[in-house]
């Protein structure tokens, strides 16, 4: 997860993977069984990422000596409700390691993979690895908070990996410093190859079936950012390469690849999960109406069609928005934000410096000069909340 171990990935690099536009339509996106294997990989595989985070980072025994289920869920770690047997929680110790264990044996930690051996009628970690789910799902809280049913897609704003990461004892004092700044609901995807510390903020991975562009940058199809993450930031077994990011492509023979055949999958399983509706009574239907008249008028000609976004990237200073990770990027640009579920995952911008819609529609008021009213910018911004 940073430079210096980055060596210890079980990474084998390959040629750029896709083009820096979105996905074509004319594929198999829609079958059912297809998507259904999507989600099983989206859910449960780690692409032998279990080498890194055991072997590497000691996962393992930090879990299993230090991480009680308070403490997992102090730090955004979320419990799949439908994985437990009815009644459980009221009879463990929320205090206990052993009972983080306990979940892991029954795969209900979202994101977390543990292989738990028996030894002597006592239950071992013996290793762990990390999903998808990890970062892009979170609970409905139903049972209490951070127990639930999963929510597939949704940013899960209250994880806090670097504070994770920075439990291991193969990272150094320096960076457990930078992980500690991140913060929850951010992660920076690029301190491993640049040495740069500049977190962003963990995007939902619903709604995508419209975008163009799948993440800040735009620097590749949903293939392309999905098996960068497989592969540089989860550690897994696969192939990778990017020669605009100064990424050439490396071999190691005798390395299983176990990224690339669950591609098409987990892109139609991502592609099946559609923005979340905003909760009832969450904000006002009629000031909302006139607000998507103001949205029309000023920023449609940016957030356009179902996905509100375009194919077209950014300067960043066309936005006014920091350059800093766009010049860490392939694109050195910005995508323009495809509007779905706002309500559900604040703050806002890439590096989270819009804590409120308000305060999204103050900047973009400013910036490119719309000259809004007090009432404009209040109606716009219950129209945001709507969509």
């Amino acid at each position: 997860m940073n430079k210096h171990i980055t060596n210890t990935f079980l990474i084998v690099f390959s040629t750029f993977l896709g083009a820096a536009c979105g996905d074509s339509e004319d594929d198999n996106a829609n079958d059912p069984a297809l998507i259904a294997e999507g989600k099983e990989t989206f859910r449960h595989d780690t692409f032998g990422d279990e080498s890194f985070w055991t072997d590497t980072l000691k996962m393992h025994e930090v879990i299993a000596s230090a991480v009680d289920p308070t403490t997992a869920l102090s730090v955004g770690l979320k419990v799949d409700a439908e994985a437990l047997p009815p009644g459980i929680l009221g009879t463990v110790d929320l205090k206990s390691p052993a009972t983080t264990v306990a979940l892991l044996k029954l795969n209900a930690v979202v994101g977390l993979r543990g292989t738990v051996v028996s030894e002597g009628g006592i239950d071992r970690l013996a290793r762990v690895g990390v999903t998808c789910a990890l970062c892009h799902s979170t609970v409905d809280d139903s049972v209490m908070p951070g127990i639930g049913k999963r929510l597939d897609g949704w940013a899960n704003v209250d994880l806090n990996p670097g504070a994770i990461i920075a439990l291991s004892p193969a990272v150094t004092a320096e960076q457990k410093a930078v992980y500690g700044s991140w913060g929850k609901g951010k992660y920076d995807p690029r301190y491993n190859a640049d040495g740069i510390n500049g977190p962003v903020i963990i995007p939902p991975a619903y709604g995508l079936r419209d975008s163009p562009h799948v993440t800040y940058t735009g620097d590749g199809d949903i293939r392309y950012w999905n098996t960068y993450v497989a592969v540089t930031q989860m550690g897994g077994q696969g192939e990778f390469g990017d020669e605009r990011l100064g990424m050439e492509r490396m071999l190691s023979a005798g390395t299983p690849d176990m990224v690339h055949s669950k591609l098409d999958g987990l892109r139609a399983y991502q592609f099946s999960l559609t923005a979340p509706v905003p909760p009832v009574g969450s904000f006002d239907t009629t000031a909302a109406e006139r607000g998507k008249a103001v949205f029309a008028q000023s920023c449609a000609s940016c957030h356009r069609g179902s996905a509100r976004t375009q194919e077209q990237l950014h300067a960043p200073a066309d936005t006014g928005v920091d350059a800093t990770y766009a010049n860490r990027s392939a694109s050195k640009r910005y995508r323009t934000t495809p509007l779905r579920g706002l309500w559900q995952h604040p703050p806002y911008f890439h590096d989270g410096s819009a804590a409120t819609l308000p305060a999204v529609v103050d900047h973009y008021d400013r910036v490119l000069t719309l000259g809004l009213s007090a009432a404009q910018k209040a109606d716009l911004v219950e129209f945001l909340k709507s969509i």
